[in-house]
């Protein structure tokens, strides 16, 4: 039986020291390239690694590629803080309700790592007469045991579900509960199956994740990691769309094509990005990293990185401070925010925000 393993990687400050097994280790800047299955990384048109951090632990991260980056180092190849997470809080859930102690023991503490509890979950989840859990466990155990990215991106996930939805208090809430953490996690297995040519299965999963979540990933599409889809309901994201990292989706999210055209006709969405309940983004366009699009927004054109969009059809409305908006959920689209960031960015004509035509 494989044993699960993965890269633990903690904030620390160039020229900073600390401790590993022991022995003194000395940061420095790591730089690693991305070459998932799963379109996660720099290859994504959309962006770079991350970077800055979230107020996070552990960092399940790899170092970024930008200039003033923060260093990391690689303390500790074996622990995984989140799983060890998971488990306390099923110990403490199964004490405090012990009606769910067999289902807690049956999910979480009967297994011996993550991705063997999330199979569990998601095969028992999307199983039906014809497609057995028995049979979906064994698809997903081997999909993610084998692939080292889906591994590293289903707790970049659990970890941006933790920080930034307010109603997730546990690690073990979005494992369990949450189906916006597990229909981008059934994504990425189809995705994987998708690009080992396994189509038919992959849409199959499609079909099956659409029916049980009411959420339509087409498993073509590339999606980054750290993805938070808050609730999950009614988002649709189409075969040729491009995600990137560090992106918050909300509820009826579409990113969809224009027509029936052929070829890349989805939406290209930058990292870091904040997209609103119910935001509609058609075509072949992009958003820029770090934007912001209004919940009910209807966006056909390129929007600018760091911008705020609103309204139907969208238009840019001023600028963001925020690096990465997707960290901070604020989808305040008030004419007060507008101005402060407006005119921290020059963007002001006689204390009249100029929109972008």
């Amino acid at each position: 039986m494989m044993s699960c393993e993965c890269v633990v990687v903690q904030k620390m400050e160039v020229g900073e020291e600390g401790k590993s097994n022991g022995k003194t280790v000395r940061v420095l800047a790591v730089t690693a390239s991305s070459s998932s299955n799963n379109g996660a990384g720099s290859d994504l048109r959309t962006g770079s690694n991350r970077c800055k951090s979230e107020v996070i632990f552990p960092i399940y991260v790899r170092g970024s590629s930008r200039r003033n980056s923060i260093s990391r180092t690689i303390l500790d190849f074996s622990g995984d803080p989140i799983w060890k997470a998971v488990k306390s809080e099923a110990k403490s859930e199964a004490e405090k309700e012990p009606i769910l102690s067999s289902f807690l023991y049956a999910s979480v503490l009967s297994h011996d790592c993550f991705e063997r509890a999330l199979a569990f979950v998601l095969a028992n989840r999307l199983q039906n007469p014809t497609l057995l859990a028995t049979q979906l466990m064994d698809i997903f155990d081997d999909v993610m045991m084998n692939d080292k990215a889906i591994r590293q991106s289903i707790r970049l996930d659990a970890q941006a579900f933790k920080d930034r939805d307010p109603a997730c208090a546990q690690y073990s809430w979005a494992l369990l509960y949450l189906k916006g953490y597990h229909s981008i996690q059934s994504y990425r297995i189809a995705h994987a199956l998708w690009n080992r040519g396994r189509r038919v299965l992959a849409l199959a999963l499609q079909s099956r994740i659409s029916e049980v979540f009411a959420v339509d990933i087409h498993p073509a599409a590339k999606i980054g990691e750290g993805i938070l889809l808050d609730h999950g309901t009614g988002l649709v994201i189409g075969e040729t769309a491009v995600v990137g990292n560090w992106v918050s989706l909300m509820q009826g999210v579409t990113l969809g094509g224009t027509g029936k055209e052929h070829g890349d006709r989805h939406p290209k969405i930058g990292q870091g990005a904040l997209i609103g309940a119910g935001a509609t983004i058609l075509g072949n366009i992009s958003v820029g990293e770090g934007a912001m699009i209004a919940a009910g927004s209807l966006v056909l054109k390129d929007l600018p990185p760091h911008s705020m969009a609103v309204g139907n059809p969208a238009k840019v409305v001023g600028y963001i401070e925020d690096e990465e908006p997707s960290l901070t959920m604020n989808h305040d689209a008030g004419k007060d925010y507008f101005e402060h960031v407006a005119v921290s960015f020059g963007e002001t004509d006689n204390g009249n925000i100029k929109a972008e035509k």
